[in-house]
């Protein structure tokens, strides 16, 4: 495996990655209480850092937006994205559900919506508790002591704080020349090294990392945005992990490639970031205007909705170039 950057002895100690073993739950080195695993490398001094750098000129908009029949996660069985009105104005004509007089009701035009979706649709962060290792989450919370009738009590969205820091896109389907990766292309350390070399570019600790695998080419046609996904694998994730990632995401469904090459685990990084690294993951990141404008170093700012004990969550990630 290609060696990550040099991090020196300090930083190690802070890093889970470097203390993770194969298929085992990490204890945190932010303590028995810890919830949000490498989201507490972001203090007050790093995000000051990284917004004194920002160009807040240009505002680059990563989520894709949600409606009815778009892509997402749907192998498990879980509800796709709906949304329905509650109230229209001609219907509050008839209903007038707020009571009012005829010549009231008659003038206000009232509309109102819900929505029902999975937590892992469109743009979202997926959450520490998402997956684990025989009925362990990241820091060895159990699901004998934490799991409830309805959600974990632990490490939910509600936890995440606002992720202001550094972010780098790595532009895997850019540095071959395509415009999509082939399907279930594996996205391994030397793949990852060579595209930060080509784009002169490094990670350091308490960076968000994304990778651009071009398949929002693929957005709105459902089975090829879905099927045998190109992404990373447990040895990219790896790499990135150990050089100090503190969230990793990327263009497409699951992050990671698919079908899983690694037996015994059908989503081997997602159990790896989570369980073995602390490390939470975006999924269906849109980061072709970032890949068109070579903008490959930004400031990164998002936040979930605080969804308590939720396994992921909606987000709205936002880039800003930097000023050099």
């Amino acid at each position: 495996m290609c060696s990550p950057r040099i991090v020196d002895e300090a930083m190690k100690q802070k890093i889970a990655a470097w203390n993770a073993s194969f298929r085992k739950v990490t204890t945190s080195p932010f303590g028995p209480a810890d919830e949000i695993g490498m989201l507490n490398l972001i203090d007050a001094a790093s995000r000051d850092a990284i917004m004194r750098r920002a160009d807040a000129s240009r505002v680059y908009d990563l989520s894709v937006d949600n409606f009815v029949g778009m892509p997402g996660w749907t192998a498990a069985g879980d509800p796709t994205y709906q949304i329905w009105m509650t109230h229209t104005p001609p219907g509050e004509k008839v209903w007038n559900s707020m009571q009012q007089d005829a010549e009231m009701n008659q003038r206000i035009a009232y509309s109102g919506d819900a929505i029902s979706m999975y937590t892992h649709c469109g743009t979202h962060i997926d959450t520490l508790n998402h997956f684990g290792y025989n009925g362990r989450i990241w820091n060895n919370f159990s699901v004998d002591e934490h799991l409830g009738s309805r959600t974990w009590d632990v490490c939910g969205a509600e936890k995440h704080p606002p992720i202001v820091a550094r972010g780098i896109m790595l532009d895997i389907a850019g540095m071959h020349g395509l415009d999509v990766l082939p399907p279930s292309h594996g996205i391994g350390a030397k793949e990852i090294a060579d595209c930060l070399k080509h784009q002169g570019t490094e990670v350091q600790p308490g960076d968000v990392v994304l990778l651009r695998t071009g398949q929002m080419k693929h957005w709105l046609d459902t089975p090829a945005f879905c099927a045998n996904t190109p992404g990373l694998t447990r040895e990219g994730a790896e790499y990135l992990c150990k050089a100090g990632a503190i969230m990793l995401g990327a263009d497409n469904l699951t992050l990671e490639q698919t079908p899983s090459t690694e037996p015994g685990n059908y989503l081997p990084v997602h159990c790896y970031l989570f369980a073995e690294a602390g490390v939470p993951l975006l999924e269906m990141a849109q980061l072709d205007e970032l890949a068109a404008d070579k903008v490959f170093e930004f400031a990164f700012i998002g936040a979930c909705i605080k969804l308590r004990g939720a396994t992921g969550s909606p987000m709205r990630p936002v880039a800003m170039p930097l000023r050099h």
